[in-house]
C-alpha cells in the first residue's frame, strides 16, 4: 500500500505542487487492528487517500489526496464522509481537514463539508546544516521520562492554547529541553528514510527570548542531519512572525503553506 501511495502522492503534488502532509513516519508505524487510513482502488491503481492523525487527543488531522485524472467523481466527499464516523466514534472533539493552499479542490471539499477556516500553517524544510556555533552547556536535550509528562503538558498547553494528552508511545521521539537541569522546553522529532520532522516545539513562557529556542533548533537539527537525515521539517503558524524569524535565520525555506479547516463537531453535538 505504501508504494501505492508514494506514487499517488507524486502525481498529485507534479500538478499541485508544494506537498502533501501525509507523515510518513506515523504511516509506516500504523497499528493493524485499529481503522485509521482510507483508501479508494480502480482496479489495482489507488486513485484516492486520507489518513487520521491523533497527534494528541481531543484532536484529530485528516489529510490525503486524489489522483489528478479522478478528480471530480465525489472520491474525496466519499473518504471524508467515511472518515467522520470514525472520528465520532474515538470521541475528537476538533476534527481538521488540511488543505494545501495551492488545492481549489481541498478548499471546495472543505466549502461543501461546511468547515470554517481554523488557522493556517507555513511548512519549512532545512536541507543543510545549520553554520558552526559553540554550544550552550547550560541547556541539554534528553530523551523524555514518564516523570516529564506533566510539565511538558503544561508547556504545549500553555504554547498552543490547547491541553492534549502526552504519551511515550507512538512513532515519534518526545525530547525535553534542560536549562541548569530544570524542564524549560519540549519537541517530538520524527525520522524516517525521507527526513525528520519537528512538531510541538515549545519553551518555557518567561523564558522565551534568550536563545533558548535557536540554541536547541540548531542542535537538534545538526545531530539529525549529522545522523543521515537529508532534511528537517517542521511547521510555523503563518502569524507567527517571531518563530518565522528564527526559522528562516537558521536556514530553513518555505515549501507551502496549509489551511486547516474545522470541520463539524467530531461528537456530533
Amino acid at each position: 500500500m505504501l508504494s501505492a501511495l508514494a506514487e499517488l502522492e507524486r502525481q498529485a503534488v507534479a500538478v499541485d505542487g508544494g506537498r502533501l502532509k501525509l507523515e510518513w513516519g506515523v504511516l509506516r508505524a500504523r497499528r493493524t487492528d485499529v481503522v485509521q487510513d482510507l483508501l479508494w482502488w480502480e482496479e489495482d491503481r489507488l486513485v484516492g487517500f486520507l489518513g487520521l492523525y491523533a497527534f494528541g487527543a481531543p484532536d484529530v488531522e485528516l489529510a490525503g489526496a486524489v489522483h489528478p485524472d479522478f478528480r471530480r467523481r465525489g472520491i474525496a466527499s466519499a473518504l471524508l464522509d467515511a472518515a467522520l464516523p470514525l472520528c465520532r466514534d474515538c470521541r475528537y472533539e476538533q476534527i481538521l481537514l488540511v488543505v494545501p493552499r495551492s488545492s481549489i479542490a481541498g478548499r471546495a471539499l472543505a466549502r461543501r463539508s461546511g468547515a470554517n477556516l481554523d488557522h493556517s500553517e507555513h511548512a519549512l524544510v532545512l536541507a543543510d546544516a545549520p553554520d558552526a556555533w559553540t554550544r550552550e552547556p547550560r541547556i541539554t536535550v534528553r530523551a523524555a521520562a514518564a516523570p516529564d509528562l506533566s510539565t511538558v503538558s503544561r508547556l504545549l498547553a500553555d504554547a498552543f492554547g490547547r491541553s492534549s494528552t502526552v504519551t511515550l508511545d507512538g512513532s515519534e521521539q518526545l525530547l525535553v529541553v534542560e536549562l541548569d537541569g530544570d524542564v524549560v522546553g519540549c519537541l517530538r522529532v520524527s525520522t524516517d528514510h525521507d527526513g525528520a520532522g519537528i512538531y510541538g516545539f515549545a519553551v518555557e513562557r518567561s523564558l522565551r527570548g534568550r536563545g533558548i529556542g535557536r540554541e536547541v533548533l540548531r542542535r537538534v537539527c545538526a545531530d539529525l542531519i549529522a545522523e543521515g537525515a537529508p532534511r528537517v521539517g517542521l511547521e510555523v503558524a503563518v502569524d507567527n512572525d517571531r518563530a518565522l524569524g528564527l526559522y528562516t535565520s537558521i536556514g530553513f525555506t518555505r515549501v507551502t503553506t496549509e489551511d486547516y479547516y474545522a470541520l463539524p463537531s467530531a461528537t456530533g453535538v
